[in-house]
């Protein structure tokens, strides 16, 4: 079969080994998978897959399942699924854990199926499971434009929380149009004291964060009290100093997680809670996929140009 590898950091079309579908797992005919921020680290070299996985980038995808490995149950040949993936999207066939399919919901076709696994399972996993955010409450999410923000507002809204976030100006307008109450130009104003203007000095209670430690200090001063913060993603930095007297005083918490190395029983307990809990969103139509655009597999290059420019607005897929 054929994938997408790296090659001194540029994305090649090439031959690769057939995938096999081991204990507990399947091998899914790819129809469409996905461009994330992790498969761009990837390839200029900051973010190995996880041992085990394929060393081509792509993780998630949708299809149809082809094949089934040895103690799999509940699927069958032809059954069209997504799936959350450690890697391998980005080829003709990948094999998947069982744990990790998806039903295609309802109302979608098989290539918008792609946009959903890898956002819904990093949203819900951090916002409602990790963080548990509650009806009535505020989130703040940072890169309002992106995958995982389109998906977070309109999660965030669904679940009855009050969602502001930052981004690009040219995006505030769909973001608003998806939910957004507050739309906050990160590159001309201070996102604080946006956020504590429209709290009445609250803040927030709590933070999705893509940007890492250029933000820690500042997330910590929107914080309200009892405020969770929880990065997933170092586009600002590694390290940064922490005023855990300002932490302490608002009783917060700063907490970081990572999906991809997760082990297969937390990777299968998180997609049972998004198929159980945000599946009937989108199925509803309360929360849908947003497509920037569709690019073909092969013309993987020219998709990841684009999630570097920052311009797109939601996912940016591959489609076989």
């Amino acid at each position: 079969m054929h994938a997408i590898v790296i090659e001194d950091k540029r994305l090649v079309w090439a031959e690769v080994p057939e995938p096999e579908a081991g204990e507990g797992e399947v091998v899914v005919e790819v129809t469409a998978s996905a461009v994330n921020r992790a498969d761009v680290l990837q390839r200029q070299g900051f973010y190995p897959p996880p041992p085990g996985a394929p060393e081509f980038p792509g993780l998630e995808c949708s299809g149809v399942i082809s094949a089934l490995g040895p103690g799999v149950s509940g699927h069958h040949v032809g059954e069209r699924v997504c799936a959350l993936l450690a890697g391998g999207g980005y080829a003709e066939r990948v094999a998947v854990p069982a744990g990790q399919l998806l039903p295609v919901p309802a109302g979608l076709s098989l290539v918008e199926a792609a946009a959903l696994p890898e956002v819904a399972c990093t949203v819900w996993s951090n916002v409602v499971d990790r963080d548990r955010l509650r009806p009535g409450e505020t989130v703040l999410v940072h890169g309002g434009g992106s995958g995982i923000g389109t998906f977070a507002v309109q999660l965030g809204v669904a679940l009855g929380a009050t969602v502001l976030v930052t981004a690009r100006a040219a995006k505030h307008e769909r973001l608003r149009a998806l939910g957004a109450a507050l739309a906050i130009d990160y590159q001309n104003h201070d996102f604080v004291r946006a956020v504590l203007d429209h709290t009445g000095g609250r803040g927030v209670d709590v933070v999705l964060d893509i940007i890492g430690a250029k933000y820690l200090s500042r997330n910590v001063a929107a914080l309200a009290p009892e405020g969770r913060i929880t990065v997933i993603g170092m586009q600002g930095g590694r390290s940064a100093e922490l005023d855990l007297g300002q932490l302490m005083a608002k009783r917060g918490r700063v907490s970081s997680t990572s999906l991809r190395a997760r082990p297969a029983a937390d990777k299968a307990r998180i997609v049972a809670g998004v198929r159980d809990q945000v599946w009937p969103l989108v199925a509803a139509g309360l929360v849908k996929p947003v497509i920037d655009s569709t690019f073909p597999l092969a013309g993987a290059a020219e998709a990841h140009r684009l999630m570097e420019s920052g311009d797109h607005f939601g996912k940016i897929l591959l489609q076989r």
